[in-house]
């Protein structure tokens, strides 16, 4: 297989990556025929994926949106993946002004990619870190160059802590981050789940052996699993909820329930 020339060396072309196939679900191109076969091996597991993806993206975009309006003008997004249209960067500048953003993902095509199309942005970095590294990830140039902790940080997880399994302390890397968090600071979290939406536990099982077969963790959490960790922050309303029910800027046109699969939320620290 040739290697384009975005994808770093070192690269295993033939293993699927969580980002690159998150990246293939949103119609993007930066993903190998190994990341393709494992998504079509996912959709046809749990159907309508490419859709919960996209409503998983509007979603984040309205919290991003919310984070401004509340006079948040600082953002940690980790487990960004590769950069896509309508990333964190461009939603938070809307209407003009000068948010800082920084993007942490552990995938090197992501950090490579993303250093490419950032590098012009000014206010912008991108990580390579692993969430359940948080130390690594505060300690990083970017995030001391670009995040004040004495003024209100947005730190997102979008799509990311389903990736994260219990075995590895998703809550004890969550309480770290809350440390340095100033008061006003929000966390925006969405999770995979099958407490909503039309999907079975045997469609949850098949999804997380697909990813299991490419070397990856995907927890389905409850919401009794999810709640815990905006331990330390005020959950805001409508709660814990489907993505298109969480705050909709309009109504949500679309007749297929999958979109309702899954849960989002976002806390602000006291």
């Amino acid at each position: 297989m040739e290697r384009p020339a975005w994808a770093p060396q070192g690269i295993d072309l033939s293993v699927p990556s969580v980002s690159r196939m998150y990246d293939f679900y949103l119609g993007g191109s930066h993903n190998f025929e190994a990341d393709r076969i494992a998504a079509r091996a996912a959709i046809e597991a749990f159907p309508g994926l490419p859709k919960i993806m996209q409503t998983n993206r509007a979603f984040m975009r309205r919290a991003v949106r919310h984070a401004r309006a509340a006079g948040v003008t600082q953002f940690l997004d980790i487990g960004s993946g590769i950069p896509t249209f309508g990333a964190v960067h461009e939603i938070a500048r809307e209407g003009g002004g000068d948010a800082r953003v920084v993007y942490v993902d552990n995938d090197p095509i992501a950090v490579a990619h993303g250093r490419a199309v950032l590098e012009s942005q000014e206010g912008t970095g991108v990580v390579a870190a692993d969430f359940r590294d948080p130390a690594a990830i505060l300690g990083s140039e970017p995030v001391r160059r670009l995040i004040d902790f004495g003024r209100p940080v947005a730190v997102l997880l979008v799509a990311l802590l389903h990736f994260v399994d219990d075995s590895d302390e998703p809550a004890a890397a969550l309480a770290r981050l809350r440390e340095v968090l100033a008061p006003g600071s929000l966390l925006v979290i969405s999770h995979a789940s099958i407490d909503t939406g039309p999907r079975t536990a045997a469609q949850g099982s098949r999804i997380s052996e697909v990813y299991r077969r490419g070397g990856a963790t995907l927890v389905l959490r409850s919401r009794a699993e999810i709640l815990p960790f905006f331990d330390g922050f005020d959950l805001l309303e409508p709660g814990l909820v489907a993505p298109p029910d969480w705050r909709p800027e309009e109504p949500v046109d679309e007749d297929d329930p999958v979109v309702y699969t899954g849960l989002v939320g976002v806390g602000r620290a006291a």
